[in-house]
Formats: C-alpha cells, structure tokens, sequence
C-alpha cells in the first residue's frame, strides 16, 4: 500500500513537471512591467528577463536604482521612477507604458514593491503606522494593476502579485500581515473576475529571504524606534527585557531563516510569467512548504499554541 501511494505521488509530481515545462514564444514581443527593482526579488527577476529576452519596465523608487539597471541591463531595459503610494506616479508610468506597447498589449504586470516597517505589537502602534504601510503594500499593487490591467486584458497576459506566507497566517503584529492578506483577497478575487477574459492572476508566497523585508539592520532600527516612543506604562506592560530579547531575536532567528538563495522565488516569478501553464500559487522556501504553509491550515488553538509557545514572555499579564 505505501508503495502504491509513493508512487501515485510520484507519477504525480513527474505529470506535473513535465505539464509545466512549456514556455510562451516571442518574448521579445512580450512586455513586463516590475514593481520595486531597486534591490532584492525585483531587481534580480528584472536581469533575468532581460537575459531571457522579455522587454522589462523595471520602476524603481530611487534614480541610484534605475542607474545600476541601466549599466547591467540590455537596451531592451527600460526603468522609470515609480511612487506607489503616489497616484500621479502611477498615472505617469501608466501612460508612458501604453505609449511603448501600443497594440500588443502588456503582458505581465508583478507588483514586487513593498516594505516591511513599521513593524512590532499592534499596542506599539498608530494608526498612521498601519496607513503607511498599506499605502505601499496593499493601495499600492492594486493602483498598479488597475492601471495597466486594460493592456493586460488587451494581451490576454498575466498578473503576478507578490504576497507573503505571512499572507495565510499571521505570526507577528502590526500592518505587515495585515498588508499581505489583503495582497491575498485581491489576487483571489481579481482571478475570478479576470479569467472570462483569457488573463491569468498569479500569487507568490515566500518564506523568509534575506532582502530588505528581513534585514536584520532595519528591523532592529524599526524596534529600537517603535520602544523609545511608547509611553512608560506600556513599556512597563512589556518589561524592561522586552526590548532586548526582541533584538536578539532578529538578529539570530530571522537572520538564521532567512535563505541567501534569492533565485528560488525569482524562478517561481519567471514560470508564472513565461509558462504556458502556471499555477495559481507559488510558495518558494523550505520554511514556507515544510511549516508555515501546514501551519496556516491546522486549527487556531493549534496555531496560536505553537506560535505564543515561541514568543517573548511579557512583564505583566493582565489575565
């Protein structure tokens, strides 16, 4: 019986290798437009499309990002500033896009831009913490596609939405989570209205990687400055350790999960815009196959153990 079941499992996964192996042709006639090319996924998945020989719209958020594309890149690269939060910038790169694909349409759209601070307990922060963030990773992806999504209709192409592990479960509070289930919704809602029209909507759900979203720099700075304006009752809620322990946790669990293997989750992003047959989720990393994803779909009472099982014991309980 279990020979019988181990191979099932594998004819299946061969079946699946070999169904997903075709790509589209033409890519020098295919137009993708990226999100957030400055560094990390964003920036790698540009060069790699580049190579392979796709027009690439890579927008970053600053000039230094669009110059060190421009010097690695073919002329078949174009960057642009683009300001997510902005709707004008949105507008701007919108525009110039439809100028460039003229009747072909856009292919494929991959909102990649977002950020991960403010960052911390939800009683650390204000509203205007959770507004900024949103602002990025949530108004901001949706902005983007509606403002390419008639060339996207006009090409039958794809939309691919960066999301999170931490889009199906939600270890840590504050806006990042928050942000990411939303990026959930509206890529699950967005396929549904979108497949009467031959356009195929996309998730990536990454475990930890070490770009910006973990640097462990940036969220001890983002800690540290969240702890110096907390009113002395809430620091005394939490302890005089707290803070400590936090720091000591970035620096040696986040930085220990992170993988240093960028191309895992470029890959994924590269299938979902050149193969013929995509899937509707991608979840790159072993931290997001092996436990976040069999996480989310075990019982709260299961989650929530495991989870305040590992988290940071505070001063005062106020049960």
């Amino acid at each position: 019986m279990f020979l019988y079941i181990l191979g099932l499992v594998v004819f299946y996964y061969l079946y699946r290798w070999v169904r997903e192996l075709p790509r589209v042709s033409d890519k020098g006639s295919k137009y993708v437009y990226i999100t957030g090319c400055d560094s990390g996924f964003g920036n790698l998945l540009a060069r790699h499309l580049d190579k392979l020989g796709f027009r690439v719209i890579a927008s970053c958020f600053t000039e230094k990002g669009e110059e060190e594309l421009r010097k690695s890149c073919s002329s078949n690269m174009t960057t642009t500033h683009l300001d997510v939060r902005s709707a004008e910038s949105v507008g701007k790169v919108a525009a110039m896009i439809k100028d460039k694909v003229g009747q072909r349409g856009l292919w494929a759209v991959v909102n990649n831009a977002g950020v991960s601070v403010p960052t911390g307990p939800c009683d650390w922060l204000t509203i205007e913490d959770f507004k900024s963030m949103l602002d990025v990773n949530l108004n901001g992806v949706i902005a983007v596609t509606l403002s390419v999504l008639p060339l996207i209709k006009q090409a039958k192409g794809r939309v691919v939405n960066v999301a999170s592990v931490f889009g199906r479960i939600s270890a840590t509070g504050g806006p990042y989570t928050i942000s990411k289930y939303g990026v959930e919704a509206f890529n699950d809602c967005l396929r549904l209205n979108m497949e009467p029209f031959g356009v195929k909507v996309l998730c990536i759900e990454p475990g930890f990687f070490k770009t910006n979203v973990t640097d462990t720099a940036i969220l001890s700075k983002n800690v540290k400055s969240l702890w110096d304006k907390l009113p002395q009752e809430v620091r005394d809620d939490y302890g005089p350790d707290y803070l400590q322990k936090s720091l000591e946790i970035i620096s040696d669990k986040v930085a220990k999960l992170s993988d240093a293997d960028l191309m895992k989750v470029v890959s994924c992003m590269e299938h979902a815009i050149s193969a013929i047959r995509p899937r509707t989720r991608y979840s790159p990393g072993w931290d997001a196959k092996l436990f976040w994803l069999p996480l989310s779909y075990m019982p709260s009472c299961v989650s929530d153990y495991i989870l305040t099982k590992q988290a940071i014991p505070i001063h005062r309980s106020m049960q």
